[in-house]
Order: structure tokens, then sequence, then C-alpha cells
């Protein structure tokens, strides 16, 4: 795994190979005369878009040497960026905070932490991953019913602390939800589980692939706790996906890795990890800084329109692109790394490229799905846990966070907003197309401050059932809906900001980050990577794998981005190989008893 001194080795070498790439500029020029040649300049590359996936690409490519600009449309760190709220500061104060969605960022994750130890931050020796805390517990929130609170181990890890009311409802949720799924369902699903864990690579990416997961764990003839735990709140909530429509390879997948997670296997940290402060505090603009000094340029305010062919060399010519006061302009550059979301990529090519690789046109059956966040600015701190609520029966599938207790460096009140404020509850909505319970009506049917009090209800309702005022309408200040998500209440509701979906069969349409155009590459977290999953670790790793193919196309000596695998328990290889043979005699995994 690269890290800061290798980093600066990789730059020095790159540098050099960059110059003796293979294929710099146009095709076909001829040398100058050895005595006339000047120093060449290194290759230029032109980065689509600025979340994760484009700002890696930068990083990897700025420390090997190339010349590198960043074209985003608004605002860079993409999805994961945080933002201010308008007009919400006073006295001095930073405006209030927002997010598209709060970041997650588990054990699971290695490429993404590898890249975050080599930005710097004051004062931390690993950079912006020391800005990472690990949330002491999580639970499902339930409607009516004791909350199910689940503490999160770790070595060195400062357990939260419970009051006696807290630990008697602690143990009478483990004890409710324990009763409520039947012994025999909770081992079938343990034996399910231990199906895909023996499953060869075969089986997983064919079978399994094309087998939604409710289907895979029999949900239809089970209770509802056991469809609503773990079928449901496994996918739904966690990843914006229906149980029913999900691939079983994805999100056993994801399981699989969080469970040996929790085991301390194969971990880079705990099992759940939030940063300690605004993301962009914390982490964008820390990046963009050090991407600066490295020589990259930004282009903020630049809507990449066309990716364009030059059927006659086979290759990217330029891209057409408007710049912030609308002008259309042409963007040329020795390569191309097309690094925006699936949904904006795919417009911005044309039927010749599509023609000129195939594996392009089969994008357009990914699919997308709403998953946006709302912060809700309190004026009193609310009595919840220490780390993320699930609550697995809202209408609407809500997960949510109080950040303030997180952020130990900032005192919400005397830094942000009016002084009144002192926490945000940031909260995910999965899903947008179920009626709540307030207006009766689904999230895109509801204008945006009906959407804000339906997600208001619906936690009151997971957190204000079981004898306690938990969140109190006189302590809500404000609100804030991402501004991605507009024509609310309409009969045509938009969101720029859509969250890659994994239906049955999205395996099989997610393309390579090399494609047949020899100066094209993807970029983005629906690029085929070893993580199956719309997230940032693989926009990071995909924008790896692009970085990768363009130093192998022009012949570069420069090292390779490390890109790391999940971790497979090397135990568990011996029952895959077994299971492999029988998979080609057509026989079912040894363990699937049906």
């Amino acid at each position: 795994m690269d890290r800061t001194g290798s980093s600066r080795r990789t730059f020095v070498a790159g540098a050099a190979a960059a110059t003796g790439a293979a294929a710099v500029g146009a095709v076909g020029l001829a040398a100058a005369p050895a005595e006339a040649a000047e120093p060449r300049q290194a290759p230029s590359v032109a980065v689509l878009g600025g979340g994760v996936a484009g700002l890696t690409a930068a990083h990897e490519l700025a420390e090997r040497g190339f010349r590198v600009t960043v074209y985003e449309r608004r605002a860079l760190g993409g999805k994961a960026r945080s933002m201010d709220v308008p007009d919400s500061a006073r006295g001095g104060r930073r405006a209030l905070p927002a997010e598209h969605g709060f970041r997650f960022i588990p054990g699971i994750y290695h490429n993404l932490p590898d890249t975050m130890r080599r930005i710097p931050f004051p004062g931390n020796p690993d950079g912006v991953w020391g800005n990472l805390v690990a949330p002491a517990e999580m639970s499902f929130a339930r409607t009516g019913r004791e909350d199910l609170r689940i503490p999160l181990p770790w070595p060195g890890h400062r357990p939260a602390e419970l009051t006696l009311d807290e630990i008697r409802a602690a143990l009478a949720g483990l004890l409710d939800t324990a009763r409520s799924i039947p012994l025999h369902e909770a081992a079938y699903f343990v034996d399910r589980f231990l199906v895909f864990l023996t499953s060869c690579d075969e089986r997983r990416n064919d079978t399994w692939e094309r087998t939604p997961w409710w289907e895979f764990l029999r949900a239809a003839r089970m209770s509802y706790d056991y469809q609503r735990i773990l079928a449901v709140g496994l996918t739904r909530n966690i990843v914006a996906t229906k149980a029913e429509e999900a691939s079983t390879r994805t999100v056993a997948t994801l399981l699989e890795a969080f469970a040996f997670n929790a085991l301390g296997r194969g971990a880079d940290g705990p099992l759940d990890r939030i940063l300690n402060l605004p993301t962009n505090e914390a982490w964008i603009d820390p990046w963009v800084t050090h991407l600066a000094s490295l020589g990259v340029e930004f282009k903020v305010g630049w809507t990449v329109r066309e990716v364009t062919y030059d059927a006659g060399a086979g290759r990217i010519g330029a891209v057409a692109v408007e710049d912030p006061q609308g002008v259309r302009r042409t963007v040329t550059a020795d390569h191309y790394v097309s690094a925006m979301p699936v949904e904006h990529a795919r417009r911005t090519w044309t039927a010749a490229l599509r023609a000129a690789d195939p594996q392009l046109a089969r994008c357009d059956a990914l699919e997308t799905d709403w998953m946006t966040g709302i912060q809700f600015y309190l004026t009193e701190r609310a009595p919840l846990l220490a780390g993320h609520a699930n609550c697995i029966d809202s209408p609407w599938s809500l997960t949510a966070i109080q950040q303030a207790r997180h952020w130990p460096a900032r005192d919400f009140a005397a830094d942000y907003g009016d002084g009144a404020v002192v926490d945000c509850l940031s909260v995910d909505i999965s899903e947008w197309d179920r009626p709540g319970i307030l207006y009766g009506k689904t999230a895109k049917q509801c204008t945006r401050t009906e959407v804000a009090r339906e997600v208001w209800a619906q936690l009151k309702a997971a957190f204000n059932d079981t004898g306690r005022t938990v969140l109190k309408d006189g302590a809500l200040h404000s609100w804030f809906l991402d501004p991605g998500v507009d024509g609310l209440g309409t009969p045509n509701p938009t969101n720029e900001d859509q969250l890659l979906v994994h239906p049955v069969g999205t395996f099989h349409n997610r393309p390579k980050a090399a494609t047949r155009i020899p100066n094209f590459f993807l970029a983005g977290d629906y690029v085929a990577v070893d993580i199956d999953l719309a997230t940032m670790e693989g926009a990071n790793a995909s924008a790896r794998q692009a970085v990768n193919a363009l130093l192998d196309r022009t012949g570069s000596t420069a090292a390779r981005c490390t890109v790391q695998p999940l971790f497979r328990p090397p135990e568990l290889e011996g029952l895959k190989r077994h299971d492999r043979l029988r998979y080609r005699l057509g026989l079912p995994n040894a363990l699937d008893l049906g």
C-alpha cells in the first residue's frame, strides 16, 4: 500500500518516465532533429469530474509527473463534499455545515484510507486519515419498540457510557429482537450466509449475481422482523437498493467484508468511522490544497458537454465544455479520464464513441436511485446514541447520526451559525417512492418543506416511542435539504446526485477503467472494481485502475498504483475450490439445503 514516502519516489520516477512516454501528443508527428530538441513537456491529462474519483486520478497522475487539469461543473468533492447553508453565518461564525449525506468510511476500505494518509493535515502524522474517529455504537431504531443498540468493539476503543436506564433499554431491545426473530429463522439466515461465504467466484458472479437478495434469503416466507432487519435493513438503509431487486452478490459481498472487519481480519480500522469535522474542513479542502501544490489546475464551474471521438485517428480529439459564463469551449489534452457519475458521464458519450467501445453502451443499463441527505439543526443536544441509527421501520428508510459529538475540535454554537445551534442531526433518505406517515405522499410528491416535516415525524416515531421525548419540536432550529434535489411536489422531480444501485445483473454491465480508445479512461463507482458497491472506496479504486491503464498505454516506467482488493479469508479457499468443482458439475453448494 502506498504511503507518503513511496509517493515521493513515484513522483520523481514518474516525472522522468512521463517525458519518455510512448504516446505523447498527436499521433504521427515526426521527431525534431536532435540538435534542435527542447525539453519535452510532460503529457497532459484532462480529468472530467472533480469528485472522489476525479481527485484521486489527479492525485495519482500528478505524483507521477503528468500535467493535470480537473474540470468540475459544480464543486470539488462531488457528492462527498460538505457545503455551507446559505445566509446562516452570524457574528463572525462559519456558516452552518451541510452535506449531500453523512460520510461513512468503514474499516473494510483500504484504497481510500491510503489516499487520505497521503494528504497533509496540520498536526496529523497520518494526514487527513488522522481525522477519522470511530463511533462507539450503532442501533436499529424500532418504531413502537425498544431500539436495538449494538456496541462496536475495537482495540483501544472507548465504549459508550450508559446510564442504568440506557442499559435497561439496550437489554430490553436485544431480548425483544431475539424473541421476535424465531430461532429457526435466525439459523436459516446463518446457513444462507455460510452458503455465500463458501461459494466460488463463478457461482457468485453467475448464480448469486442473478438472484435477488430477498429470494436468496427466502424472505417472503419469513417473519416481519426477519424481513425488516435481515432482508430490507441490510440493503435499503445502507446501499439504497431494494431487497427484492438487489443482487445477492453485491449485498452478501458487503456483509462478508463487514463480518471479517468486525473480527479484526483484513481491516484498515474499526467497523464504523466518520470524520471529526465537516467533510471539507477535514478532508476535501486539504486535498485540493495538496493537489494544487503538485501542479494540478482546477476549472470549477466548467460543465462537460461532449467527448468528441476522432474516428480517423481512433482516439479522443477534444472535449466540448461550457465555462462558468455559459460559453462553449473546446478542451484538448493528450489523455482524458472521465470521472463523472455514470448518469452524467454517459450523456457526454457520442454515438461514434459508443461504437468504438461497446462497453460504453452497456452503461446505459446501469441504474440509479435517490439517496439524499437532510440536516436538522438543534438548539438542544438530543440524547441519542453515539453512532449511526438505522430507522428500519421508517417508510422512507432513514439513517441518521448526530455530528457535533464527533467533532471535538469544534464548539458548534461558538463556531457555526447564529450561536443558537448546538448540534446537527444528519439524515439520509433512502426511499423516495413510498408514502409517508404524515401526508400519505411519497417523498417525491412532497414539497421541500413537507419532506422536512415528514422526515422529522418519522424520526420522532422511531425515537420518541418508548416513554422518552428524545427529539423535541421546540429544539428544532432549522433544516437543510440537499440542493441537488429540485422540482419536489411537481410531476417532474429531479435529482442531480443520484446513487448507483445494484439490481441483479448489474455486475455484467460495469465497464473496465481501460477503454478501447487509447487515450480515454473511466473512473467512478460504476466501474468494475473489487468492491461491487456505490462507494467512495470504489471511486478511489477505479481511479487507480484508470491511472494504471494510462501508464500501461503510454509505456511509462512509473510505479503503478496499488489497488488493494477486499479481504479474502485464506481458510475458506479450500471450500471455495470444492464449490468450484460442484458448480462446474451443475451441483449446488454443499451447504445449500434450499
